[in-house]
């Protein structure tokens, strides 16, 4: 066909191989031989089946206390995080070659199934951008559509920005993710484990904090319209450009540095009732007060997007 349409001649195994359809999210999940395809099939389609409450095994809890760097500006394992939050060999990533910024992965907590969109801060810091919000948007309509209550996992400084982003029509993707969230048919819960910053980290909540059926945070939380530093350099531009002396610059910027990180700390969200509590991560599987809620039988969705 290609040939046939004068677009050149080239070998069938070049059109479309899965290297190709596993980095544009074309396939879920790529596997090495039909054995395992089948085999991965019926773990898939096992989340969308009677979901049994009841204790399951998983990993010791206490190691989600040291998932998160003391040093801010140091990245973490968020797919560490979620196989040990989850029960033990629960986890299908789903769609892991594409928009590595994001992740959506199918789980059970307790032994039911769970949806969990989680942000990669190893991919660009976690940031949203047009092809995560696309993956996101969508594995919300494959929860939305059998059932399955989304746990949100966020860590994400925001929305892509910048003249390249704006060439990916990010508003018009992005917003994908603002008008589906607040609609969702399903619970859903935040769990606030590090960065929650701007739009991205509303976003992560289902548009708003006052959105999710429970959202809460780690100690290691961080909320703000923007990150700090970008946020202090910004907002106290004029008072520190006003000081020539290098070094007391630098003394001043930290002290509205502090300041203001102090305002973003989870224990002064929760203080004004932004978010719900601040938690022990040992405790996360816990707070799953929406997990807990999840209908029975799929949601009025029918159609899922192919995208």
């Amino acid at each position: 066909m290609i040939e046939g349409g004068g677009l050149g001649t080239h070998r069938s195994e070049d059109i479309g191989p899965i290297d190709v359809q596993y980095r544009n999210g074309v396939v879920d999940v790529a596997v090495a031989d039909e054995a395992a395809a089948t085999a991965t099939a019926r773990t898939y389609l096992s989340y969308f089946a009677e979901r049994v409450s009841g204790h399951a095994p998983c990993a010791d809890q206490h190691l989600l206390r040291h998932i998160v760097p003391e040093r801010r500006t140091r990245t973490f394992d968020m797919p560490r995080l979620i196989t040990l939050l989850a029960d033990t060999d629960s986890v299908l990533d789903l769609r892991a070659g594409f928009a590595r910024g994001i992740l959506t992965c199918l789980a059970r907590i307790d032994g039911r199934a769970v949806g969990i969109l989680a942000n990669n801060g190893r991919h660009l810091g976690g940031a949203i951008g047009s092809d995560e919000a696309d993956k996101a948007a969508r594995f919300l309509q494959l929860c939305d559509g059998f059932g399955l209550p989304v746990l949100t996992l966020c860590d994400t400084p925001g929305f892509m920005v910048g003249p390249e982003a704006e060439q990916t029509a990010t508003v018009r993707h992005v917003a994908r993710l603002l008008t589906l969230a607040p609609n969702l048919g399903v619970p859903l819960c935040t769990v606030i484990v590090r960065k929650a910053y701007g739009l991205g980290g509303q976003a992560m909540a289902g548009g708003s904090f006052r959105v999710p059926d429970a959202i809460v945070a780690w100690p290691s939380a961080e909320l703000g319209a923007m990150g700090p530093e970008g946020a202090v350099r910004l907002g106290f531009r004029r008072e520190l450009d006003a000081i020539t002396d290098p070094v007391e610059r630098e003394q001043a910027y930290r002290r509205y540095l502090t300041d203001y990180d102090g305002h973003g700390r989870p224990i002064h969200a929760a203080s004004v009732f932004e978010i719900d509590d601040v938690i022990d991560p040992a405790d996360t599987r816990g707070h799953r007060r929406g997990v807990r809620r999840s209908p029975s039988r799929p949601t009025r969705r029918r159609r899922i997007d192919t995208w």
